[in-house]
């Protein structure tokens, strides 16, 4: 890529540096570092192009939570208003640059709260359909099918997969439709809530915004930032609230998208492992990431905790 071309599209101010290469990856894209003389830029390289009018909704949610207050980095859009551009025959994107640390679950969790009640404020309410990633189960069937072909490939987790395969098919039978359906983030995990140089939280990530159910999205981050510790939970939920957050977790169903959407990832982590792609070009980051979910597995008994901590 051309730095020059880059600061011309954006209106960035004269370029001054390029970094060599990719300075962060994650699973739809890279990010390089420009730096021009107006500041510092994230130039986010999608691995897959994507259509500009489908990403026009995330990202005027984005520029609206940014004027609510959400940390989170600011859009720049190209000089004629567009999201994308392409330089160098790769397609791109930019965004204010923020000096971020590596993912913590330990965050301050009223920092935590805070934000996502910033999100939800920022979400207007919509009809749209909430995406089965965030609501359908991967079923009996799905989960057996998936432990054979682990297993018939010598998957060195497979065992412990089919040890929590009876555990995940009993959560999907907590799944419930959304009921309170608004613009969410639906991404607040801990890679995407991250710690800032400033001491501060950053929310990154906004593509794949979208109708969701608040409370269903407040319950993901209650388990990931909250886990086992009540103390933590509590503070989470205050903060929480005390930002104005619109929504509640009361009851198992709260904790649909966190159980769809966790089985999702193990399924497309284990498809990456049996068949390594772009996302996960090798089987180690695939395995790392089915293990998040085997090393801290969001059981049954484990949310329960989690809801009798913060039921009112």
């Amino acid at each position: 890529m051309d730095a020059d071309e880059l600061a011309d599209r954006f209106g960035l101010g004269r370029a001054v540096a390029l970094s060599d290469g990719s300075v962060a990856r994650g699973k739809q894209g890279e990010v390089w570092r420009l730096e021009t003389v107006d500041g510092a830029w994230a130039v986010k390289v999608p691995f897959h192009e994507t259509d500009e009018g489908a990403m026009d909704p995330s990202t005027r949610f984005q520029e609206a939570a940014v004027a609510g207050g959400v940390p989170a980095p600011v859009v720049r859009r190209t000089t004629a208003g567009g999201i994308f551009a392409r330089v160098g025959g790769r397609q791109v994107r930019v965004y204010g640059w923020v000096d971020l640390g590596r993912p913590d679950p330990g965050l301050d969790p009223g920092l935590v709260g805070a934000a996502i009640a910033a999100v939800h404020r920022a979400g207007p309410p919509t009809d749209g359909p909430v995406d089965p990633w965030y609501t359908e189960p991967i079923g009996a069937e799905g989960w057996d099918g998936l432990v054979e072909r682990l297993d018939a490939a010598g998957a060195p987790f497979a065992g412990r997969l089919a040890a929590l395969r009876d555990e995940l098919v009993a959560l999907e039978a907590w799944l419930r439709p959304p009921a309170n359906v608004r613009t969410c983030h639906r991404d607040l995990w801990a890679d995407n809530v991250l710690p800032t140089a400033q001491g501060g939280i950053c929310v990154i990530d906004w593509e794949n915004s979208g109708p969701g159910d608040p409370g269903h999205e407040l319950a993901c981050a209650l388990f990931e930032f909250g886990r086992s510790d009540p103390g933590r939970a509590r503070a989470l939920m205050s903060a929480y609230a005390a930002a104005g957050g619109p929504a509640t977790v009361t009851e198992p169903g709260d904790f649909t998208m966190l159980i769809a959407q966790l089985g999702h990832i193990v399924e497309i982590a284990a498809t990456d492992w049996l068949e390594p792609n772009l996302r996960n070009p090798d089987r180690a980051g695939a395995e790392a990431w089915i293990r998040e979910t085997l090393d801290e597995p969001h059981t049954r008994d484990v949310l329960d905790a989690l809801l009798r901590t913060v039921r009112p």
